[in-house]
């Protein structure tokens, strides 16, 4: 079978900030509206995922992925010397959402915000509505001391329940996070892997980080070995740069009660990355011009690969066509 092809479909490096960023763009008709896809992680960029599961979207929008500074293929050495927080990182999302606006001609463009990606696609969405068309946000964070508290939790549970010792004696050496934070992204990083291969982080299944992942980046054609190699080491610089501040600072149940463009949230069931309970409780007091809440039962964190059909009938039909 022949691949398709697409009438726009180029990777393109573009300055935000001081800063060189790539971006992977995909359409069929520069007139549909413009898609723009903020990852999540920090540092774990997903155009593979973007790219291989919803291209079908190109027939209705401009899919725009981007791979946010220090991540992916816009990690460098030299990135790597200097400092990120998470203000320049909302610089950045709104001087491309500026770019993209001129460069198709849209007054507005929609925004897809996942896990990391929905703190930064809110905080976007809050501090310039009147560039944003829609908000849409998959695995929503609201409060992370609250959300890793409750990740935590889970995967304790779990470990007991299933008589898992290894386990127990590793989530006791880590320890429940204090303010967010497990100390050290090792740490962290353990604490995901459990709760990844306990089913949180895809629904029913049991992968490690690296089979969920690294491997997807592996076998992707969006990325090299080269860039797979930069892409692990953007992902831990990431982390260390913005997890302090995020876990101190995101607490959106106080900071935003109102955006002023319509909002979908498209929220996995089942997942304990991002726990939905939290999410739920900001949504029902989120004023919005219109607002809706859409369930995922065979997805966790990431509907967008769990259940690509449905996630991708959702966007087409209903995020545009309001």
């Amino acid at each position: 079978m022949a691949q398709k092809t697409y009438p726009i479909d180029y990777s393109e490096v573009v300055t935000l900030g001081d800063y060189p960023q790539h971006i992977r763009v995909r359409g069929t008709d520069a007139d549909n509206p413009v898609l723009l896809f903020l990852h999540g992680g920090p540092g774990v960029s997903d155009r593979h995922w973007v790219i291989g599961d919803q291209s079908d979207l190109a027939d209705v929008c401009t899919m725009v992925c981007w791979d946010q500074r220090g991540s992916g293929k816009s990690y460098s050495g030299a990135q790597a010397k200097r400092d990120m927080n998470l203000q320049m990182m909302v610089d950045d999302a709104e001087q491309l959402v500026d770019y993209l606006r001129e460069k198709f001609n849209k007054d507005k463009i929609y925004i897809v915000g996942h896990s990391w990606g929905s703190m930064l696609g809110t905080l976007l969405a809050q501090r310039a509505p009147d560039k944003i068309a829609a908000y849409v946000g998959m695995g929503q964070v609201v409060d992370l001391e609250e959300n890793e508290e409750l990740a935590y939790k889970f995967t304790l549970d779990e470990a007991t329940r299933r008589g898992d010792k290894k386990a127990l004696r590793d989530l006791a050496r880590i320890g429940e996070p204090k303010n967010g934070s497990y100390g050290t992204m090792s740490n962290l990083i353990t604490q995901r892997n459990l709760m990844t291969k306990y089913g949180g982080g895809t629904y029913a299944e049991s992968e490690n980080i690296w089979k969920s992942v690294i491997m997807p980046v592996l076998k992707s054609p969006e990325y090299t070995l080269g860039d797979l190699v930069k892409y692990v080491r953007g992902s831990l610089y990431s982390l260390n740069q913005l997890w302090p501040e995020l876990a101190e600072k995101i607490r959106f149940m106080d900071q935003v009660k109102t955006l002023e463009m319509p909002v979908y949230i498209t929220q996995g069931v089942h997942d304990q990355n991002t726990p939905s309970v939290i999410a739920r409780k900001w949504f029902d007091q989120l004023e919005a011009p219109s607002k809706e809440w859409i369930d995922f039962d065979q997805s966790a964190h990431s509907p967008i690969k769990e259940e690509p059909e449905k996630w991708g009938q959702v966007i087409r039909e209903r995020v545009f066509a309001q």
